[in-house]
């Protein structure tokens, strides 16, 4: 059973949405997680959590590409390793979220990870060129959401419930 970290939250993010998500979601964590750019997270990382908060953007109708390379370089050397530990999600959306969500989740199957949570998918309605590449700045009822989200399951893990 993994002993180095408890949850591990991974986020990628271009305009900070995802970001201070991820973040919130680590705050209300505690001590009880470890907060990981996409782009830094191992098959040793992972295989060293309990269970997984993934907190990224739908681009382009899509789960991005930064959060979708770590899955391909992850992916093999951690099939099979992985089986019943409990993960959730974050998506920071332009519109609906709903093709990234179902991304992450059949990732998530051929993990065999058990989904703990509903999904949380925060709509900053950003459509034109302009929004899409602005900084984003995610509502504090947002936020906190995030952060009972990133409670919840630190201290689900840690009590033995999932």
């Amino acid at each position: 059973m993994p002993t180095d970290c408890k949850l591990l939250i991974i986020w990628h993010s271009r305009t900070g949405g995802s970001e201070a998500l991820g973040r919130a979601a680590g705050e209300g964590a505690g001590t009880g997680a470890q907060l990981v750019a996409a782009a830094d997270v191992t098959p040793d990382a992972l295989l060293a959590a309990a269970g997984y908060l993934f907190v990224g953007p739908e681009n382009l109708a899509a789960l991005s590409g930064a959060m979708k390379e770590m899955f391909d370089r992850c992916y093999y050397p951690c099939l099979g390793k992985l089986e019943g530990r409990p993960y959730a999600t974050i998506i920071c959306a332009g519109s609906d979220g709903e093709n990234a969500q179902r991304q992450i989740d059949r990732i998530a199957t051929g993990w065999r990870l058990k989904r703990v949570a509903d999904p949380l998918i925060v709509n900053t309605a950003a459509q034109t060129p302009e929004a899409i590449l602005a900084p984003k700045t995610i509502a504090e009822d947002r936020l906190a959401e995030a952060r009972d989200l990133g409670a919840a399951l630190a201290q689900g893990i840690a009590a033995g419930i999932f």
